[in-house]
């Protein structure tokens, strides 16, 4: 890992700390993911996590994008 990822890594596990204690914090409004917009995000996470790899880390990006954006035209209606 070179020495200028570093902070980025920090500042972004910070962030991500941050937004699990509001998450936890306010669970009675809180709507629940939909399985598409679950696959959307874990395919996000993977891409950062396989970000290395500049080919599969854009194109798992690129699909949990399309998978997140597809789930918000084809909300179930209620």
């Amino acid at each position: 890992m070179k020495l200028l990822q570093f902070p980025f890594i920090l500042i972004g596990g910070l962030i991500l700390a941050a937004i699990l204690v509001i998450f936890f914090l306010n669970r009675k409004n809180i709507k629940r993911l939909t399985p598409l917009a679950a696959s959307g995000f874990a395919c996000i996470i993977a891409g950062i996590i396989f970000g290395d790899n500049i080919i599969v880390g854009y194109s798992l990006i690129g699909a949990g994008v399309v998978l997140a954006v597809t789930d918000i035209f084809v909300k179930p209606k209620k």
